[in-house]
Order: C-alpha cells, then sequence, then structure tokens
C-alpha cells in the first residue's frame, strides 16, 4: 500500500467513497459546506485500487482533516492516511492535524485517540445546526445515539504527548 497525492484518473473512486460515507460530496462541519472535491486529497493505493481517501484543508490554524474513509475499515488504511497527513502539516509548520466527529460516531473517536489525537472541544448542537446546510443527516446515528453534537479532536505536531 502507497500513500499519496490523489490523481484526476482516481476521481471516480474517491467520489464513489464519499457517496457511501456522507451521501455524496458535500460534508459540513463547524457550520461549514464543505465540496469534498475540491480539496486536497490524499489516496491510499495499491496499484490501480483506491483503499481509502482523505481530504483535508489549511489555514492559519493547522490543518483540518474534512474526511477519512477506508474501502475496508481495520486494514491499516486509515492509520496509514493520517499518518501521511499529520507529516505533511508536520513539513509545512502547522501546529496541529485537527478533525471534527460527531457524538454517535464511537468507531471513529476509538481510531483517533489511538493514534495520538485528544477530545479537545465538544461543539453542543453543532449536528443540530448541520441540518439546516444538509437536511438528510439522520437525527438517530450509530448505536441509536441520538445525534446532536460535534467533537473537535487534535494532534499536535509542535510538542510531544
Amino acid at each position: 500500500m502507497r500513500v499519496r497525492a490523489a490523481r484526476s484518473a482516481e476521481r471516480a473512486a474517491v467520489d464513489a467513497l464519499h457517496q457511501r460515507e456522507w451521501g455524496g460530496p458535500y460534508v459540513v462541519a463547524h457550520d461549514t459546506r464543505h465540496d469534498v472535491r475540491t480539496l486536497p486529497t490524499l489516496v491510499a493505493v495499491d496499484g490501480a485500487a483506491v483503499l481509502g481517501a482523505l481530504t483535508y484543508r489549511t489555514d492559519e490554524d493547522g490543518l483540518e482533516v474534512v474526511t477519512l474513509v477506508a474501502a475496508s475499515p481495520g486494514g491499516g488504511v486509515g492509520t496509514a492516511l493520517l499518518e501521511a497527513v499529520t507529516s505533511i502539516a508536520a513539513e509545512a509548520g502547522l501546529a496541529r492535524v485537527w478533525l471534527i466527529t460527531s457524538n454517535d460516531n464511537l468507531r471513529a473517536l476509538r481510531f483517533y485517540q489511538r493514534r495520538g489525537m485528544r477530545l479537545v472541544h465538544v461543539d453542543r448542537g453543532a449536528v443540530d445546526r448541520a441540518r439546516r446546510l444538509k437536511p438528510e443527516i439522520p437525527l438517530v446515528g450509530e448505536d441509536g445515539i441520538p445525534l446532536h453534537d460535534e467533537l473537535v479532536l487534535e494532534r499536535r505536531t509542535d510538542v510531544e504527548g
């Protein structure tokens, strides 16, 4: 498996992953609607097969992971993509890699914390607000948990721990 910048020929495969995971190319986080097709994208590939994708954006606040999806979870694809984007942030002198997940996504919370990310903020009602921009967001999420809040996790690149 290799991780690298996505190529235009892989657009359909990346779009299919986003369709499966988020119902299309639009993701709402921190009151912003992102079109992930316009963001820098890393892919994990094995030959011509796209195993996963990560989209991100940068600003003065660091590098935000907007989406991370693996074709088949549990094979190290997400870890490889997260490590690659953390290296990109560190090389660019950005102090942190951060992301948002929803309060129901216990699998993601486990995944990110086991890879050195820490919970730094809870935005109460953020998912309720996001439904104004993306009405198809369900009221109840994974494991029957009511879906209301965004959880912000980060990994500092400028300090240990």
